[in-house]
């Protein structure tokens, strides 16, 4: 990883990027939300905050569809464990982008769908 943005504002606008996901726990499908408002508002204003605020937004994505998938796999019994790392990973790995980004290093996630290019 290397350091890509050193402008105070970029890097904390590109962490928010990464913990308005957060407000999934508050709000339905608030983990793509808060990302997407930010990605829409400020991509045109901060090259770094339009590749992590992307990044934030695929990856929660990825993670909605993945929780999903686990939801229905409940009924064979193996999606009970996978919601639960899931769900640990996906704060887990928030928590660390977020971080990486107020660094000004750009984080990419692991696992992740690029479906927003």
């Amino acid at each position: 990883m290397n350091q890509l943005d050193s402008n105070p504002e970029s890097r904390m606008w590109a962490m928010l990027a990464h913990l308005s996901a957060l407000s999934g726990f508050v709000i339905p499908f608030g983990n793509i939300i808060g990302p997407l408002i930010i990605w829409l508002v400020k991509r045109d204003e901060m090259s770094f905050v339009a590749d992590q605020g992307k990044e934030a937004l695929n990856f929660n994505i990825s993670m909605t569809i993945y929780m999903m998938v686990s939801g229905v796999l409940v009924f064979v019994l193996i999606g009970i464990p996978l919601l639960i790392v899931l769900a640990i990973a996906w704060l887990v790995l928030a928590i660390l982008a977020a971080v990486k980004a107020n660094e000004g290093v750009a984080y990419r996630y692991p696992l992740t769908m690029r479906l927003v290019k």
